[in-house]
């Protein structure tokens, strides 16, 4: 299936379906090309780690922006950050780095971006646009936006699909977003240029753009996004048990090397996404949990013939979706 044939197949449902949400589709399936951009005098990235020193980068070698200004909590970060070429200008003062900025990305944990809002708000010149990289959508859209309007400025979620279990500027790569989806979430509070400078802005750097209500984002990332990072980690955790023998490490070959990867994600920064989307997510549980015991029903009755058609349905439905336009670029 392609990318607007999936995208089609949204916009036809029902007006009452609970997935009846606007979406559109802004860059073609190919990111090869990077879209034409629009070029900042200065770039804001608030959390210079993996997605933000990876900006950095990207944004830097593609001249997307006269400079580049990188905020950091840690002294140590500052140094580490010039060092890496993520930002012309590092520092640990917020509103020095949010000055004059014409574009502000939020790139930090969850729990920390409206506290760091709340205190740059004064130092937001009229006019300039906030976003973010947060997997948390709706949460952040109703915190964010009536504050940034305060500092007359415009605030447009987003949440680029891009990352790996690595975290740190030292782990930044500026191809990070090639290929990527990026979901953005205007509201009809949204200034519209300001959302189409976002995307475009995302377009730039290789993604391709998907515009998403806020709350059928977090709907539908607590399946593909949270729900495999929970079954990463319960995996690792009762796998690598110390009361199972020694030789059990020994046998963890490849395919549990690879289901369990995410698993070395930031504890913190997930903490903070289950927690914002615990409804969505718990959910999705739910669902998965009672599938699991279909098949652990089946393995009790030997039931062979439920358990081949669940095996051959799951591949069948990963590599439609591996072949497909949606699907990420392999590592």
């Amino acid at each position: 299936m392609q990318l607007s044939e999936w995208v089609s197949g949204f916009d036809n449902r029902s007006p009452t379906h609970p997935f009846a949400w606007p979406l559109s589709i802004f860059h073609p399936p190919s990111s090869i090309l990077y879209a034409p951009h629009v070029r900042w005098n200065k770039i804001t990235i608030v959390g210079v780690g993996l997605l933000g020193g990876s900006l950095g980068l990207t944004i830097k070698r593609r001249r997307l922006a006269d400079k580049v200004v990188g905020y950091v909590r840690r002294a140590a970060s500052v140094a580490e950050c010039e060092h890496v070429g993520a930002v012309d200008l590092a520092t640990r003062d917020l509103c020095l780095a949010v000055k004059d900025a014409d574009l502000i990305i939020l790139c930090t944990p969850l729990t920390q971006m409206q506290p760091l809002v709340k205190q740059m708000l004064l130092a937001v010149k009229r006019g300039a646009i906030v976003t973010d990289v947060g997997s948390v959508k709706a949460s952040v859209v109703k915190e964010l936006e009536t504050l940034v309007a305060k500092a007359g400025a415009h605030f447009i979620g987003s949440h680029p699909m891009a990352g790996a279990e690595k975290t740190g500027v030292s782990a930044a790569r500026a191809d990070l977003f090639v290929n990527s989806v990026c979901v953005t979430t205007p509201t009809k509070k949204s200034n519209q240029m300001a959302a189409r400078k976002v995307e475009k802005f995302w377009q730039s750097v290789g993604a391709r753009t998907l515009r998403l209500d806020a709350i059928a984002h977090d709907v539908l990332v607590s399946r593909s996004s949270h729900l495999p990072h929970v079954v990463a980690a319960t995996l690792a955790g009762y796998v690598l048990k110390s009361e199972h023998p020694k030789a059990q490490a020994a046998l963890c070959a490849n395919g549990f090397r690879d289901t369990t990867r995410v698993a070395s994600g930031s504890p913190e920064m997930w903490r903070d996404i289950a927690m914002a989307n615990r409804r969505n997510l718990s959910s999705a549980l739910t669902a998965f949990i009672a599938d699991l015991k279909k098949v652990q029903r089946a393995l009790a009755n030997a039931d062979v013939r439920t358990v081949t058609k669940f095996l051959e349905t799951a591949k069948q439905r990963r590599d439609r979706w591996r072949g497909s336009a949606t699907s990420p670029s392999p590592e």
